[in-house]
C-alpha cells in the first residue's frame, strides 16, 4: 500500500509515530461496526485496524471497544421508521477562545433572542409534518448554550416543541446546559417540568487560570454549584465535557481536573482533544496561547481515561476532527444505561436527524438505496439571516423531501 509506505518513510525520517497511523476521517468506529455487522470479532477488528492502517495497539483497542458498546446501545433501533430532532440555540454568555461554532454573545444579541424564537417556533411547526409516519426517537437541544435563554424563553420553546411534536415516547431528551454561569434553579425547574432527562454541564477544565485565559467567565466553584443544583433538581443523567490540550495546561492540570470530576461523579464524561479551528480566536492568535505537544496531550488523554474508569464509565462513542491536538480523538464515556443515544446516532450516520435553528444541518439517511445515501440540507448560520429568511429555510427541507418522496 503506497499510503502506508509513505507513512513509514516519513515516520522514519521525522521520528514521529501517529497513534492513528494512516487512518483519516471523522468516524473511525464505522470500520469495526461494519465488521461486527458481518460477524467479525473484536480481535478481528483490532487486527484489521493495526494491519491496514498502522493504528497503535491502544487506539485500535479503544476503537474496537467503542464500536462494541455502540452496537449494544443501537441493537434495537429501527432506523427506517424513526428519526431524531436537533434544535440549535446559537447564543452564549461569552465566546470561548477555542470556539468556531455559530455562536453569538448574548450581551450583543439579547434583543434578538425573542425574534429568533419566533422564527424557530415557525420552523418547528412546519417541520412537525415533514417526517410522515416516522416516530421521534431522540431530541437534542444544543448550540451555542441553550441555557442562555431565560427560564421563560426556555419554557416557551419547549412548550412549542410539545405542541407540534409527539415527545411522549421519546427515549432520550437532552439539553446541553453547557456553561455553568448560565444555569439557574428556575431554568432547571423548567427543564424538569418538560421531562428533559439528560443535560450537560461543561467545565472544559477545573483549573481557574485556564478558564480565565480562554474566556469562560465562570469559576470552578460555579461548576460544582451548578452540578449539585442539577442533582438536587432531580437530574440523574449529567454529562460533563472536558478539553485536553488547552493553552498552558500540562498533564498535572488534567490530573487536577479529573480529580475534581471524579469527586463530582457525573454519569458521563466527554473528553475532547483541542482542535485548532481556523476561525477560532485561539488559532488566529497562537502566540498568546502556548499549547502542549502531542506526547503531553496523549498523557492527558490517558489520565482522563483512568478518571472515567474510576466513575465506572466506559467509552461509548468516538470521533476525530481536523487539526486535532496530537492527531488524537474525542471520546464519550458513560456509566451503563447513561450513554447518549443521540451522540452515537449522529456519529454512525444510520438515522435521519432533522435539524432546526440557525446553523443547523439536517441529515437525511436513505436506507433503501444502494450505498446507504446520506443527504444534508443546511440552514444559514447567521442569526439575522435565519430570522429574515425563515420561510426559505422551511422550503429548503420541504422541497428536498418532496423530491425524495419515493425513496425516503
Amino acid at each position: 500500500d503506497i499510503k502506508n509506505l509513505v507513512y513509514r518513510l516519513l515516520s522514519e525520517y521525522t521520528g514521529m509515530v501517529l497513534p492513528w497511523g494512516t487512518l483519516t476521517g471523522i468516524r473511525p468506529t464505522k470500520l469495526p461496526m461494519e465488521m461486527y455487522e458481518s460477524g467479525a470479532s473484536r480481535a478481528d477488528a483490532i487486527h484489521y485496524l493495526k494491519d491496514t492502517y498502522l493504528v497503535s495497539d491502544e487506539k485500535a483497542s479503544l476503537c474496537a471497544i467503542v464500536a462494541e458498546n455502540e452496537a449494544k446501545v443501537l441493537k434495537d433501533v429501527d432506523y427506517d421508521h424513526t428519526f431524531s430532532l436537533y434544535v440549535g440555540i446559537p447564543f452564549c454568555p461569552s465566546i470561548c477562545a477555542y470556539c468556531s461554532f455559530s455562536s453569538y454573545p448574548l450581551s450583543v444579541w439579547e434583543k434578538q433572542v425573542d425574534n429568533y424564537l419566533d422564527a424557530l417556533c415557525k420552523e418547528i411547526e412546519a417541520a412537525s409534518t415533514m417526517m410522515g409516519n416516522k416516530k421521534l426517537l431522540t431530541f437534542y437541544m444544543g448550540g451555542g448554550t441553550p441555557t442562555s435563554l431565560s427560564a421563560a424563553q426556555m419554557d416557551r420553546l419547549l412548550t412549542c416543541l410539545e405542541q407540534y411534536f409527539d415527545l411522549a415516547h421519546v427515549s432520550e431528551k437532552t439539553v446541553e446546559a453547557g456553561r455553568p454561569d448560565s444555569i439557574t434553579e428556575d431554568k432547571l425547574k423548567v427543564l424538569r417540568k418538560h421531562h428533559i432527562d439528560r443535560i450537560s454541564i461543561n467545565p472544559q477544565t477545573m483549573n481557574q487560570e485556564t478558564l480565565d485565559l480562554i474566556g469562560r467567565r465562570h469559576t470552578t466553584e460555579e461548576v460544582k454549584q451548578a452540578f449539585h443544583m442539577a442533582r438536587e433538581a432531580g437530574f440523574m443523567n449529567i454529562n460533563m465535557d472536558l478539553i485536553a490540550g488547552l493553552p498552558g495546561e500540562t498533564s498535572e492540570h488534567m490530573q487536577r481536573t479529573m480529580d475534581a470530576i471524579v469527586n463530582l461523579a457525573p454519569d458521563s464524561v466527554t473528553v475532547h482533544s483541542l482542535a485548532l479551528k481556523r476561525a477560532a480566536f485561539l488559532n488566529q492568535n497562537r502566540e498568546q496561547f502556548p499549547v502542549a505537544g502531542a506526547d503531553e496531550v496523549n498523557r492527558m488523554i490517558g489520565i482522563s481515561h483512568e478518571g472515567a474508569l474510576a466513575i465506572e464509565a466506559e467509552p461509548y462513542y468516538l470521533y476525530r476532527q481536523k487539526n486535532i491536538a496530537g492527531n488524537l480523538e474525542n471520546v464519550g464515556y458513560a456509566r451503563k444505561g447513561c450513554e447518549g443515544l443521540y451522540n452515537i446516532l449522529i456519529m454512525e450516520e444510520k438515522q435521519t436527524i432533522l435539524a432546526l435553528g440557525a446553523g443547523a444541518s439536517s441529515k437525511f439517511v436513505f436506507h433503501n438505496e444502494h450505498g446507504h445515501r446520506i443527504e444534508r440540507v443546511e440552514n444559514v448560520k447567521s442569526v439575522k439571516d435565519y430570522i429574515e429568511r425563515i420561510d426559505e429555510m422551511i422550503d429548503r427541507k420541504k422541497n428536498f423531501l418532496l423530491k425524495s418522496e419515493n425513496s425516503f
